[in-house]
């Protein structure tokens, strides 16, 4: 790999998948030719960088090509084709005013800080020549923040209604961060990274014939924000561990919880969470957080021996050991977890300084309720279901159902059609009803039927238990109008 025709860079060996040099008489050689003509040179390219640093062995696995291909190639793919979708039906041409970054949303100012901030360590871990760094750097980004975060959260902004203010800044956001992706990932991935440039560059951006013509963006100091990338850090990090506890319960995004409770150690924490706590319960599908002071009724702690190592310690007296570790108060607890030590007593006059590492400790069960933490947060997630939750759900679920067939029945974004549904489960019909103009608002239906006799139906998937009541399968037709 070259950078600036000074320095070059020595590649190590490309082994295969298990650390073995490769040789024809192993079986094991990979013929170099046919891997680009079946992945591309571009994807080939990627891997390699991304997966280990050039100058050392890389162990070449086929299969992490095919996962390159659909992680980061199909992701950002995917954010390129949202953008021009939605662009093209409403008419953006790029030659609109440019929203002033400091009129933008909190979302839109939070992308364009991540975008600033990751150009800024590309460009350094390139000029240290350390390129799978950079590499990794921009996967994350595309992954992490532009489409799982932004593009999921705000897409309702690029679906809904004419080309408004609101929607013309999203549009001006997500054009930045594609157009600037493709410049500072064209050394890694120079053949995609033009034809991105390119399809973009439709939308009249820049005076170039060529990604590889541009300099290097340059990077905005004044659009780095340290409290808005932590501040959304924040509802990342409650997101995913509420997502945590919904699937190690089995319960679906699409049916809403009512309560988030979250131990909270200062006004100011408190307060930088409120600020992203609707980003948070529209995220995760909860009605509400409630920030906790005193945590000692709600957030019950455990604490067990590490047998394994108090034995190597204590030997004979190991049981002893164990013993009064089991029956330590709620206080001793929190002070060797915040101490990261504690000095205990026996009754035989004796006493230990115990290590943190010694024990484990762990948050009780609490009826009701789910427990979840990470490095910078411990919260409880109420799972009880009651029958307006259990309505909503349904309803969304249904929603998500008509989607898939608005998609199988290839119908523009922008058709219009009714829905019937066959009247076989009336529990569920007074669910639906009950939420009927939220149901058309979000398919794009001009009205939600139910009738005894529908002909030429389909069957729809519906698993759910509505107080011990199973509930299958449900009849319905779309139609457009």
């Amino acid at each position: 790999m070259l950078f600036r025709s000074k320095n070059v860079i020595s590649n190590g060996l490309v082994l295969d998948k298990e650390g073995n040099k490769m040789s024809k008489r192993l079986g094991n050689a990979v013929d170099p030719f046919e891997v680009i003509k079946k992945y591309g040179p571009d994807a080939t390219r990627l891997y390699m960088v991304i997966n280990s640093n050039p100058w050392d062995n890389l162990k070449f696995d086929i299969d992490g090509i095919s996962e390159v291909q659909r992680k980061f190639f199909g992701t950002l793919n995917n954010a390129y084709n949202f953008f021009a979708l939605y662009a093209n039906i409403d008419g953006f041409t790029g030659k609109e005013e440019l929203i002033h970054y400091d009129n933008r949303t909190f979302d839109d100012r939070w992308i364009i800080s991540k975008l600033n901030s990751l150009i800024l360590i590309v460009e350094e871990k390139l000029d240290s020549y350390d390129p799978t760094k950079a590499s990794r750097e921009i996967n994350r980004f595309i992954n992490d923040d532009l489409s799982n975060w932004y593009i999921r959260l705000n897409r309702k902004r690029f679906w809904k209604g004419d080309l408004t203010t609101d929607k013309l800044m999203a549009y001006q956001t997500l054009f930045e961060c594609l157009m600037k992706i493709s410049t500072i990932s064209s050394p890694f991935i120079p053949f995609y990274s033009e034809k991105l440039f390119a399809d973009l560059n439709e939308f009249n951006a820049v005076n170039s014939p060529s990604v590889h013509l541009l300099d290097f963006p340059e990077v905005d100091q004044n659009l780095i924000s340290q409290s808005l990338e932590r501040k959304m850090s924040y509802a990342q990090d409650i997101s995913s561990l509420v997502h945590s506890i919904r699937k190690k319960e089995k319960i679906r995004v699409r049916q809403p919880l009512s309560k988030i409770f979250i131990p909270i150690s200062s006004k100011e924490m408190e307060k930088e969470i409120r600020s992203v706590e609707n980003i948070i319960l529209s995220e995760v599908n909860v009605k509400e957080i409630e920030y906790v002071y005193d945590t000692s009724k709600l957030f019950i702690k455990k604490i067990k021996p590490n047998y394994k190592l108090l034995g190597s310690l204590y030997g004979k007296d190991m049981n002893l050991v164990a013993s009064r570790i089991m029956n330590m108060t709620q206080e001793e607890i929190f002070k060797i977890e915040s101490d990261g030590f504690l000095n205990i007593s026996f009754n035989n006059n004796s006493d230990i300084n115990l290590k943190l590492n010694q024990v484990e400790i762990l948050f009780g069960e609490i009826e009701g309720k789910q427990v979840a933490s990470n490095e910078k947060f411990t919260l409880a997630l109420d799972i009880t279901l009651t029958d307006d939750l259990i309505g909503e759900g349904i309803a969304r679920e249904f929603i998500n159902k008509i989607q898939n067939e608005r998609k199988n029945s290839n119908l523009e974004v922008t058709d219009k059609i009714e829905i019937y549904i066959k009247d076989q489960v009336p529990e569920i019909n007074k669910f639906l009803l009950f939420h009927q103009d939220f149901i058309c608002n979000e398919t794009q239906s001009l009205s939600l039927s139910i009738i005894e006799t529908l002909s030429d139906s389909k069957r729809m998937d519906f698993n759910f238990d509505i107080n011990g009541l199973q509930i299958s399968e449900l009849n319905f037709k779309i139609l457009k109008k």
